[in-house]
């Protein structure tokens, strides 16, 4: 479908004058952002911000769908008393404070299933259900809780997220033995102090990190982390897909450029340049590179040549699609952004997910070419 490359910021030869300044460019941007803003920002995306448990619509040949919602909304009904995150110190004889004994049993919900059940959209329903004001919940993907440890540094971390009523952790996935030990030990400090975990994932807590390290201290640590956590599983089909077209065939360079060029907002990047400045962009600010745009426009998209490559794709994928940005794409479809090693790989639902994300943002931005 792709004709000879348009590069991103020059008008379409031959079309008509559709805009007076050209595209901005990803690849020109540099985001800095302060941790306070990463804190400010551990609310659900604006794509769930609406979310709520009578708005998730339960496939009825899939009862484990009905029963998450009821275990979500038991949850969050549970966690409106006092003594949970932040109120978990209580006054001795003495008046001295004194450490509130942690709760016996598991204190957190984990939803397991596959892509597209719904398990971000009852994770924001659990955060907007949960009777405590926005300052005292968070809600961030697990990339974004190690991003947040490394911008305010542990001690910090866990003194700010200690006063809190609940954690949501989103695509809880571990990527390498380190951010297991540092989220597990993370983990049991909130739960000492009385914070209420929730997160969702695609594998369940005791198999976490199979089929990519097999280290025994690693096994330990993912073996202790599940025990926080009260599995809920939520079959189903990729709601992404169910009774949609298919998704479109990539778009020629020269519609895509036009296209950049007559939506305001909308950016315009030829994809191999966008990949290689990813690299020099932490993860952390992947949001803020798409702050205030209407559209991403990509020229000559191209399968990627590296698994480092490939996760830093995931993560901005992630973004775009919590921020509901159409992606415009010439080049090859989506479905051919990772090899099939890489899709037989330990790291295959982040690959899986993000074509389903990125698939479902080509199908909104399908309008944005002329006919």
């Amino acid at each position: 479908m792709s004709s000879s490359p348009v590069a991103p910021g020059s008008r379409p030869t031959g079309s008509s004058p559709i805009a007076e300044a050209a595209p901005p460019s990803l690849c020109a941007r540099e985001p800095h952002v302060p941790a306070e803003r990463l804190v400010a920002e551990m609310v659900p995306p604006p794509r769930f911000s609406a979310a709520r448990f009578d708005t998730y619509i339960p496939d009825p040949d899939q009862p484990s769908q009905t029963q998450a919602v009821q275990v979500l909304s038991s949850f969050a009904a549970g966690l409106g008393g006092a003594g949970a995150g932040g109120a978990g110190k209580k006054r001795g004889l003495f008046g001295f404070g004194k450490k509130a004994a942690a709760p016996a049993g598991p204190r957190g919900v984990y939803l397991d299933g596959g892509y597209g059940v719904g398990k971000t959209h009852l994770l924001a329903s659990l955060w907007h259900a949960t009777p405590a004001a926005p300052e005292r919940k968070a809600f961030g993907t697990f990339v974004e809780l190690t991003n947040l440890v490394g911008a305010l540094g542990f001690q910090q971390t866990v003194r700010t997220l200690s006063e809190h009523r609940l954690l949501c952790i989103d695509e809880f996935e571990l990527d390498d033995p380190g951010d297991t030990v540092l989220v597990s030990t993370l983990l049991g400090r909130l739960v000492e102090a009385g914070v209420a975990l929730a997160a969702t994932s695609n594998t369940l807590p005791g198999k976490l990190g199979e089929g990519r390290f097999a280290a025994a201290d690693f096994l330990r640590e993912i073996q202790g982390l599940s025990a926080h956590f009260r599995p809920v599983r939520i079959d189903g089909e990729d709601y992404r897909h169910r009774g949609l077209p298919e998704a479109p065939a990539p778009f020629s360079d020269e519609q895509v450029t036009e296209a950049a060029y007559a939506t305001e907002g909308a950016s315009l990047d030829a994809f191999p340049q966008l990949l290689d400045h990813l690299a020099r962009v932490h993860p952390s600010r992947y949001g803020a590179l798409t702050d205030e745009l209407s559209a991403v426009c990509l020229t000559g998209v191209c399968a990627v040549p590296d698994q480092s490559t490939a996760l830093r794709l995931v993560v901005l994928a992630d973004r775009l699609y919590d921020r509901e940005i159409p992606v415009l794409a010439s080049g090859q479809p989506f479905d051919g952004l990772f090899s099939e090693e890489m899709l037989n790989g330990g790291y295959r639902k982040k690959y899986f997910r993000a074509i389903s994300r990125l698939t479902a943002l080509a199908r909104d931005a399908k309008e944005l070419v002329r006919p």
